[in-house]
């Protein structure tokens, strides 16, 4: 029944939106003053500042207001698809790390020290070269801009998928701030300070400071410990910008953000699906492994549940993940002449992760008597990065601008994991110890412990790599025919990147990968006004995924870029004297070299991996297919009503990939699997009303939001030991529920403090309002051994939140 209302909600909600469009066709324009129309979005995703509407890219825009009527607080938060082209997603479980994709462009394991996302993060135009310390606190944004497919021309290495850009707030040079303070459910609390000061001597100075705590979603029965999906986040940053004159700018600012955080609660949901024989005490006594065809019994302590699990059954050692991110940055911009602009953007930044993830202590771990459990998976990764960009940015009148740049990047990553066992069952699985945090011997793993010193290092390694590029864009409008608009760019880059595996399972090796690749990344753009509010554009453009090599592999084998050719068309139009907004645009992209991962149990003699599990990563053979159509529709109904309405739909066929290893004794090399593309619903659509309205001197504001994706899968490649009565591995695949979340929010706004001074809101709000349960990532890679385990999406949260602006 929840399926069926959910699944009409969204049928309501495209015909609500379906009925706006076909009004926009056959309705007479009728005029409007300007509190009916549009607002103007200004973008900068050609590096310099344009309208939206004018810019022939496929582009996505949250402002600060829209981000706060989620009550997003963090880059996790649009994981319920407000954008629906873009997909984020925790690596594994962990907040720690987020996997974020764009048009069927998204990794499955880039959590590592020489691996690459396909869609670039930037903050402030500085490119962050790691997903660990994504989801630090957005400090006082101004807009994320998405631009949707490759960006390999202007913004270079790792966009073949698209951009996320984040705008922060500059200083204003004005006195004058916010201060944000909030609670709700699940001990959440919030607390802002955004400060300007006064300009002196031509240097605006802007402080930002803020907190975010929640308090877990699942318990953790164990005393003393953490729980599970629960964070505190705090971060700052000062700016400052010295404008002497018209002609130069520097902007200079530092910030700092440190997120502890526990993973999402990992749970089983089925148990034995493949119906093998249980084993008995007595067996598992004398044998302790289990033999083909049958399985271990569960404790008795451990329930299968399909719904959201609220307590652990298990308590167990947690303690939060630390990211600790920060950077200095420095934007300096002169003005040789009013069509003739020199900047630099010089950064350098570091992140520091601190990985503590016991989620999985009840869903990853069948019972076998005295035996340990509870893989409590470690890792300590550090990563400094340099980057300095030169542009210019100019143009010939009105017939001719261009945009050309000079880029460097460089960075250094290492990390360490373990793998130590935090609990361990009595004879019958009727009860538990909690183990030693310092263990008896950090020789294995199963008799070390988890405090530094005192582990079993699993994995260690090393990777360096560095990029240079060149780029130039130009587009050209013939005098004759202002209405067409031709832009030609391009860009070569670069790369080399080495490094050293320093222990595969627990044993010293010193493996290393060298990797030296250069590229040429084209763009054409042919954009054509056919009326005064109507742009159409085609666009061919490419883009890349660096190579690199995998860190969970056998040997760090060294793998190449992973390539994509895009076609594009598209339309940007505003209609009903600009009430009207409907942009669209389709598709096809071709990726070739796709960097596909698998899974390997390694049965090599001698080998260092020898019944381990490696991860090795291969460029698979043929060409990916991508195709799809996305369209955003805007239209402000009265001066009151705003309404908005987003769609994706996204085809992705990648072909056969064989499978590559000979130390495996059941996967012969060569047999064809299939290969999943992660996160990345058929269909997925986004739709919102904002309402407003004056109340005496204050104003009333609301805002309901409903976001829809298809189910889709979480993992790339999966075996598993599918026979109930005797050894065989094979290809298993199960993808996610879909999903339905609604938010919404409630503000009383404007309400006059100080005779003036000063003004206030006061905000009621929710998210996932409906509280709807669907499991967001699912393995069935321990079918054979235990069940399926799946994470689900965090309950419904709602809060109060005050904010003064003075």
């Amino acid at each position: 029944m929840r399926k069926y209302f959910e699944g009409a909600a969204i049928a309501v909600l495209m015909l609500a939106t379906a009925q706006v469009a076909y009004a926009a066709d056959v309705a007479p324009a009728a005029p409007a003053d300007d509190a009916t129309a549009l607002d103007n979005v200004v973008v900068t995703a050609t590096k310099r500042e344009t309208n939206l509407q004018n810019t022939p890219i496929a582009i996505s825009v949250l402002s600060a207001t829209a981000m706060a009527d989620r009550h997003a607080e963090s880059l996790i938060s649009l994981q319920d698809g407000a954008i629906p082209s873009l997909r984020v997603a925790t690596f594994e479980a962990r907040q720690s790390a987020l996997t974020i994709g764009i048009r069927g462009i998204v990794p499955f394991d880039a959590n590592q020290t020489a691996r690459d996302q396909g869609v670039g993060v930037y903050i402030d135009g500085v490119y962050l070269g790691r997903q660990q310390g994504l989801n630090a606190a957005l400090l006082d944004l101004e807009r994320i801009e998405v631009l949707r497919g490759p960006q390999g021309t202007l913004f270079g290495r790792n966009t073949e998928g698209g951009a996320l850009s984040i705008v922060t707030k500059a200083p204003t040079g004005e006195f004058g701030g916010r201060v944000v303070a909030g609670f709700g459910n699940y001990g959440s609390y919030t607390g802002e300070l955004h400060q300007d000061f006064q300009e002196f001597a031509n240097l605006s100075v802007k402080v930002d400071a803020l907190l975010q705590h929640q308090d877990p979603t699942t318990k953790n029965p164990l005393e003393g410990q953490a729980g599970w999906n629960q964070y505190d986040r705090k971060g700052g940053r000062i700016s400052g910008l010295y404008r002497p004159n018209d002609k130069f700018s520097a902007l200079v600012a530092f910030d700092y953000a440190k997120d502890e955080n526990t993973p999402f609660f990992s749970q089983l949901v089925s148990y034995n699906p493949y119906g093998k024989r249980v084993r008995t005490q007595a067996e598992m006594l004398a044998a302790a492994s289990a033999p083909a065809g049958t399985i271990n019994p569960l404790s008795p302590l451990v329930k299968v549940r399909t719904d959201r699990q609220s307590v652990s059954d298990i308590g167990t050692i947690q303690q939060p993940s630390v990211d600790e991110t920060g950077g200095l940055m420095a934007n300096l911009k002169y003005r040789f002449a009013p069509n003739l602009e020199l900047r630099s953007i010089t950064a350098a930044r570091a992140v520091a992760t601190n990985q503590w993830d016991n989620s999985g202590i009840e869903s990853r771990n069948v019972f076998a008597p005295n035996a340990n459990f509870g893989r409590y998976s470690l890792s300590d990764l550090y990563q400094r990065q340099f980057s300095q960009e030169f542009q210019l940015v100019g143009d010939f009148g009105d017939n001719f601008t261009y945009v050309g740049g000079l880029y460097y990047f460089k960075e250094h990553v290492k990390e360490s994991a373990a793998t130590p066992f935090t609990n361990q069952w009595n004879a019958d699985g009727t009860a538990y110890t909690i183990r030693s945090a310092y263990g008896t011997s950090k020789a294995a793993a199963g008799t070390a412990g988890w405090q530094r010193g005192t582990r079993f290092i699993t994995r260690a390694s090393e990777a360096d790599a560095e990029s240079y590029a060149v780029y130039g864009q130009g587009t050209y409008t013939p005098p004759s025919m202002d209405a067409l608009h031709l832009t030609l760019g391009g860009r070569y880059t670069k790369d080399t990147r080495d490094g050293t595996l320093y222990i595969v399972n627990g044993k010293a090796t010193n493996f290393k990968f060298d990797y030296d690749k250069g590229r040429f990344d084209p763009m054409i753009n042919v954009a054509y006004d056919a009326a005064e509010n109507i742009n159409l554009y085609a666009k061919f453009s490419t883009g890349y995924r660096a190579g690199g090599a995998n860190a969970r592999s056998s040997n760090f084998q060294a793998f190449d870029p992973e390539t994509v050719k895009s076609y594009e068309v598209g339309a940007k139009m505003d209609l009903l004297d600009n009430r009207l907004r409907v942009n669209l645009a389709a598709y096809a992209m071709d990726r070739k070299d796709t960097q596909i991962d698998f899974d390997n149990v390694d049965t090599t003699p001698g080998s260092p991996t020898q019944g381990a599990h490696t991860e090795e990563t291969r460029n698979a053979p043929g060409t990916s297919k991508i195709r799809g159509f996305e369209a955003d529709i805007t239209a402000k109904l009265t001066d009151d009503i705003l309404v908005g309405f987003s769609y994706a739909y996204t085809d992705v066929k990648v072909p056969d990939a064989p499978f590559p290893f000979t130390g495996n004794s059941v996967v012969p090399q060569g047999t064809p699997f299939p290969v999943n593309v992660v996160y990345t619903p058929p269909n997925a659509a986004s739709a919102y009303i904002d309402y407003k309205k004056p109340v005496g001197s204050m104003t009333f504001r609301a805002h309901l939001d409903a976001n829809y994706a298809d189910a889709q899968y979480s993992f790339q490649t999966e075996f598993a030991d599918t026979s109930a009565t005797a050894s065989r591995t094979e290809y298993v695949a199960v993808k996610t529920d879909s999903s339905f979340i609604v938010n919404g929010n409630l503000t009383l706004a404007d309400i006059s403090m100080a005779d003036g001074a000063a003004s206030a809101s006061l905000s009621l709000w929710s998210r996932n309002l409906l509280n709807e349960e669907h499991i967001y990532r699912i393995s069935a890679a321990n079918r054979g051994t235990i069940g399926d385990y799946a994470n689900f999406n965090p309950p419904r949260t709602y809060g109060l939140e005050l904010r003064v602006k003075y």
